[in-house]
């Protein structure tokens, strides 16, 4: 996961559901990329839980200095959303598979049975796919119009491209290291803000190019996704129809900020069970701080 102070009562809340749920939570180990500056947020992680294994791994901005291009929200072009495209350098050579989560997802099962998810050969990434979602509207009309992009890039995919959402992925990190997949990415950037506008939404397109029709699909019900609503107005949504596992509050709103201003969607109460912030003003406990009592649950 990616940590920073904005987000950070997200995590918290993410980490207390992935160990609440976990059939074994001493066998999990949580690798937290930070921006370069807030390496200090490995002092609230561990003074919250002070039995987690973890290390911290700083993200310099300068790593994707240059490739941002601006998007549709101001917070989709911070560096640290690009951290992502990095695991295979920021992580230990001897990590050959993680599981990424974004910062605004809870756990409601064990997540021992997605990392078990198993990945074919050449399968580099696993996530849920949404082939109903229209594939063409994450790319401009320059893109699609132009004979040497368009359609012409997912020729020779093990299957039609369909939309998947980067916020909950297993990864391969061998294959991605060999396959160099970092550096894949970044030339879909660099045609993007060097030579031609053909997508608009932030770190996500770039995922897409590169690995769409080739993703190994998992069951929905490990990204309940969207409940943050759209991009811009952050309106409350249902959860999909079927099974959940893990839920994701991707979209402008998040459930702690709509708590706080009194506006909840309906799913922000069940995120609330999983909060860990403690107000000053109710309690002389630190802001981020794990009550004793939740604690001792796991």
């Amino acid at each position: 996961m990616t940590l920073d102070a904005h987000y950070l009562r997200g995590s918290m809340a993410a980490i207390y559901s992935l160990l609440k749920h976990a059939s074994c939570p001493e066998s999990l180990f949580f690798h937290l990329v930070v921006a370069d500056a807030e390496a200090e947020l490995r002092h609230a992680v561990a003074a919250t839980f002070p039995s987690l294994r973890f290390e911290i791994y700083p993200f310099r901005a300068e790593a994707v200095a240059g490739l941002i291009s601006g998007s549709v929200r101001a917070q989709l072009e911070a560096p640290l959303n690009y951290a992502r495209n990095h695991l295979g350098d920021l992580l230990p050579p001897c990590v050959h598979r993680a599981v990424y989560l974004d910062s605004d997802v809870l756990a409601v099962d064990d997540v021992r049975r997605l990392w078990e998810t198993p990945l074919h050969e050449p399968a580099v990434v696993a996530a849920p796919e949404y082939c109903h979602a229209n594939f063409s509207l994450y790319f401009t009309p320059a893109f699609w119009s132009d004979p040497e992009l368009g359609a012409r890039v997912f020729e020779g995919r093990r299957r039609p491209p369909c939309y998947f959402n980067t916020g909950v992925m297993v990864i391969e990190l061998g294959r991605w290291r060999a396959g160099d997949y970092r550096r894949l990415i970044e030339r879909w950037m660099e045609t993007h803000r060097e030579e031609k506008r053909i997508y608009e939404l932030g770190s996500l397109p770039p995922f897409l190019l590169v690995f769409a029709g080739d993703v190994e699909a998992i069951d929905h019900r490990w990204n309940q996704h969207g409940l943050g609503g759209d991009k811009v107005h952050g309106s409350c949504r249902p959860l999909h129809h079927g099974p959940v596992s893990l839920m994701h509050w991707s979209g402008k709103g998040k459930p702690w900020d709509r708590l706080d201003a009194g506006t909840p969607c309906p799913l922000d109460h069940t995120w609330k069970h999983y909060d860990l912030y403690i107000d000053d003003a109710a309690d002389a406990a630190s802001p981020g701080q794990c009550p004793s009592s939740i604690l001792a649950a796991w």
